[in-house]
C-alpha cells in the first residue's frame, strides 16, 4: 500500500536575482539620501566644536590679561596659558587643564596678538586649512 502526501512538496528557492537587484536599488536610494545629510552634520558638529574651543580659549586668554596685565605675544602664544612664562611672576595659572587643543581637524589654532582685528586674534583655519572657504572649510574666528 502506498501512502500519497495530500500536501505538495514544496521547494525553499531562496531570493531571485531580480528580487535581490530590486533590494540593492532600494538600499542605493536611502543611502544617497541619507548619507549626505548625515556628513553635513559631521562638517557642523566639527565647526561648532571649534567655536566652542575659541570661546573657552579667549576666556582664559581674558583671565591671563586680568593677572599678567597684558596678553602674551605671538611668540609666546597659547603655551603659556599651561607653563608660566620665564620672568614673569604675575602669572597665576594655568588658565587651561591641559594643553590647548588642536582644532577639530588636527592642526593648531592660529593666535596673533596684537590682533587685525581685535586685541588679538584667534582663528582656525576649517577643514581645507587654507584661508577662506565656505561650509565646513570656512575660517572660525573670534572677531
Amino acid at each position: 500500500m502506498s501512502v500519497t502526501n495530500p500536501l505538495p512538496v514544496r521547494r525553499d528557492r531562496g531570493f531571485t536575482l531580480l528580487e535581490l537587484l530590486v533590494v540593492m536599488v532600494i538600499i542605493g536610494l536611502l543611502v544617497g539620501f541619507v548619507a549626505p545629510k548625515f556628513f553635513a552634520q559631521i562638517g557642523k558638529s566639527e565647526t561648532k566644536t571649534a567655536r566652542a574651543q575659541i570661546d573657552a580659549l579667549e576666556k582664559a586668554l581674558d583671565q591671563y590679561r586680568l593677572d599678567v596685565g597684558r596678553y602674551p605675544t605671538t611668540e609666546q602664544g597659547l603655551a603659556v596659558l599651561t607653563q608660566p612664562p620665564a620672568g614673569d611672576a604675575k602669572w597665576a595659572g594655568p588658565y587651561l587643564k591641559k594643553a590647548a587643543p588642536p582644532d577639530p581637524w588636527g592642526k593648531a589654532y592660529i593666535y596673533r596678538f596684537p590682533g587685525e582685528h581685535g586685541e588679538f586674534d584667534l582663528s582656525s583655519l576649517g577643514k581645507d586649512g587654507q584661508p577662506g572657504g565656505t561650509d565646513d572649510a570656512q575660517d572660525i574666528v573670534n572677531w
